[in-house]
């Protein structure tokens, strides 16, 4: 259930790309994509029927925070459409998201492969977790349906019709690209994580991990943005960090299911079973974390991702 390959399911925009483009308007052309993206889902999230349309709604948003970031500098948006609304809007769609995940991850790829009794400790800990389900949903229909939402898309519409925007949209995309660019690449090759061993992992370093994986995440929604801009070579980079993005998530997600369960059974319960295929599952995550890591931390690389920042394929 995580985010499904192809362009269109990663929110990779092909805008045209001319030299004559500027950044105002290469903003504007991403902001309509995300918001285009999350709301067209709303109906269909509150009809209940399929998860994934929560889902595509909370990734839209994401991205729609992480255009917002990059393009500040340059849009002028109206405090109604402004990251605080958002923000609100992807938490409790995240809460809604992540049960939805926890249910099926336990209820179709963990419970088959348990024993009669841990199924039965099982079927106690997914009933809590529909509870939780159903006063989540609530949530976030009566967010839809309240006015600030409203305001916010009204906000968006208007701007997106007749936009505002900053002295910095003027620039040419094409000379400022590496500008918007190397601070996501110096974000991410800076970041603790690359110092984390699994062999052995402590405890008291997954959360560096979670962190990382984290960051990855904004690094390729950053990227995505400016993947019509460059060539091959920074396309495979995208798809690389999708692939350790997702690693680290398995691993961190085994860790929540683990403590979830803690919380929600009998404190007596124990689930041996559960417990050795999360940490099989976690182990294969992280199976060639230490190749990957010295590959980030090898000068040679970070060199490469730097250079090919630095030339982007624009028509001219």
């Amino acid at each position: 259930m995580r985010e499904a390959n192809g362009a269109s399911a990663r929110g990779i925009v092909d805008v045209e790309v001319k030299r004559s483009l500027t950044l105002g308007e290469f903003a504007h052309d991403i902001i309509a994509e995300q918001y285009r993206r999350f709301s067209k889902q709303e109906k269909k999230v509150l009809a209940d029927k399929d998860p994934e349309h929560l889902h595509q709604m909370r990734v839209a948003i994401r991205r729609l925070r992480t255009a917002l970031r990059i393009f500040a500098a340059a849009i002028d948006l109206p405090k109604a459409a402004g990251d605080k609304r958002l923000r609100h809007i992807a938490r409790e769609l995240g809460q809604l998201r992540d049960l939805d995940v926890q249910i099926a991850t336990l209820k179709d790829d963990y419970r088959p492969r348990l024993s009669k009794s841990e199924k039965h400790l099982l079927e106690e800990g997914l009933d809590a977790l529909h509870q939780k389900r159903r006063k989540a949903f609530s949530s976030v229909a009566k967010l839809l349906d309240h006015s600030s939402y409203h305001h916010l898309k009204t906000a968006y519409e208007t701007w997106l019709e007749c936009p505002s925007y900053q002295l910095q949209a003027q620039f040419p995309l094409s000379s400022i690209l590496p500008d918007l660019l190397n601070p996501i690449v110096s974000n991410l090759l800076l970041h603790p994580g690359w110092f984390v061993s699994v062999d052995p992992l402590s405890p008291d370093n997954a959360p560096t991990l979670h962190d990382l994986r984290k960051v990855f995440k904004q690094a390729r929604y950053q990227a995505e943005f400016f993947a019509s801009c460059y060539g091959d070579s920074f396309k495979a980079w995208i798809e690389e960090m999708k692939t350790l993005q997702d690693s680290l998530g398995k691993f961190q997600d085994g860790q929540v299911l683990l403590d979830l369960m803690a919380d929600t059974l009998p404190h007596k319960a124990k689930l041996p079973e559960l417990h050795a295929i999360i940490q099989q599952e976690q182990d294969a995550a992280l199976s060639d974390w230490e190749t990957v890591r010295q590959k980030y931390l090898s000068s040679d690389y970070r060199y490469k991702l730097h250079r090919f920042i630095l030339e982007p394929d624009i028509e001219f």
